[in-house]
């Protein structure tokens, strides 16, 4: 398995830990505060940005869905709303963003339909061909090593099933290029240091996305896994892509 730039970024350099345990204790360490900032931040964009990802699954209608990385629930819990599958599956490495994703679906009655799973891309613990789709949701860029959790992906997918990524890009105009660098240089850093108290959280964010092969690079590794009719969609003049592929 290769090994790419972002592979390597990790949220605190002065720790022994791997990227892995390091991630799983940020997202614990921020998860009271994850779902507000990401509203506060991105301006509400980012819901529309998840609805438009979960839609590309529309016309496949799959009954049972993935959601890799799943964080809250909040993809989980759209993709419900959404496609109305039998089941969804959600897996995360942070027990503290999984408590809250659990409260969420709890208060939506959607214990019977959405199940969250502590969990690890890169060792997932269900059998070859066994779900119609998956979704994965600002996670790949966590992942340790990514080929191997997207290898794992498309062992999991059942033939004719979706992968459905949705990831920050980097915008390629100057004009919204020179933006998005001062506001996630000084604006995202703040204020996710300032209302979540850990400021290596969103200085990590950046540094990830900036190392990420991310458009064509992207699909390129997704072909070299096996993944076939793979596309991309830019969002919001490249701020976010959506990224997909079939088994």
């Amino acid at each position: 398995m290769s090994q790419y730039a972002h592979d390597t970024i990790v949220p605190y350099n002065d720790s022994n830990l791997d990227k892995k345990q390091q991630v799983a204790g940020m997202f614990d360490d921020i998860a009271f505060r994850y779902d507000f900032l990401n509203r506060f931040l991105s301006a509400g964009i980012d819901v529309r940005w998840r609805k438009k990802a979960i839609r590309q699954l529309a016309i496949l209608k799959p009954q049972t869905i993935l959601d890799v990385a799943t964080g809250t629930a909040d993809v989980a819990i759209m993709a419900w709303d959404i496609l109305k599958p039998k089941k969804i599956t959600g897996i995360d490495i942070s027990d503290g963003m999984l408590q809250i994703g659990r409260k969420k679906i709890e208060k939506q009655g959607l214990q019977n339909t959405i199940e969250l799973l502590k969990g690890d891309c890169e060792t997932i613990n269900f059998n070859d061909n066994s779900f119609d789709a998956v979704t994965v949701a600002f996670g790949v860029r966590n992942f340790e090593n990514l080929e191997k959790g997207l290898a794992e992906i498309i062992r999991v997918l059942k033939p004719g099933g979706k992968l459905v990524v949705l990831e920050f890009s980097k915008p390629k105009t100057v004009v919204v290029k020179s933006m998005y660098n001062l506001y996630m240089k000084f604006i995202c850093s703040n204020v996710g240091k300032l209302i979540s108290k850990n400021r290596t959280a969103y200085k990590y964010l950046d540094e990830s996305i900036k190392k990420f092969p991310e458009g064509k690079n992207f699909t390129g590794i997704l072909d070299k896994l096996g993944f076939k009719n793979t596309y991309i969609k830019p969002l919001s003049l490249g701020i976010c892509s959506i990224y997909c592929g079939e088994k």
